[in-house]
């Protein structure tokens, strides 16, 4: 009986341990998606934000309305906000400014799979979902689709 409570005892402990550590990868990679996606891509086009969160080989996938899927590569976007902040079109403010909700954030070991709403100021204008990887220097985005919504 004594082994058996010990048993329950060492799962039990084991489970809130899993568990913690999945509460904390999950605020690290929505930490992630906020400094580098949110402020730096969206809001700012702070080029090291967006380094700091994105890896080398992301694309945005998509399709057009011919059912053709396309690429744009996070260089290419990169480059694209940079020069918005260069112009003074970035940074973003008041119900221009972009902001999101966590709707969903699923981790399995070292990947992990986020769904996110995005709004320009109140209203909502995608639904994003967002793939990462855990490389040693942490979480990093490496795809996203989305839906646009009307």
């Amino acid at each position: 009986m004594k082994k058996l409570y010990l048993l329950v005892i060492i799962i039990g402990i084991s489970i809130l341990s899993f568990s913690q550590n999945i509460e904390e990868e999950k605020e690290s990679i929505k930490k992630v998606i906020q400094t580098a996606y949110v402020d730096g891509l969206q809001n700012e086009g702070d080029a090291a934000k967006i380094e700091s969160g994105f890896h080398p080989d992301f694309n945005l996938l998509g399709i057009d309305k011919s059912n053709k899927m396309w690429k744009y590569s996070i260089a290419d976007w990169k480059s694209s906000a940079v020069k918005k902040r260069n112009s003074g079109e970035l940074p973003l403010t008041g119900d221009k400014k972009v902001n999101i909700e966590f709707k969903n954030v699923d981790v399995t070991g070292s990947a992990a799979m986020v769904k996110i709403e995005f709004f320009i100021g109140t209203k909502l204008t995608y639904v994003d979902y967002i793939s990462l990887y855990k490389f040693e220097s942490g979480w990093k985005m490496v795809s996203k689709i989305y839906y646009k919504v009307d």
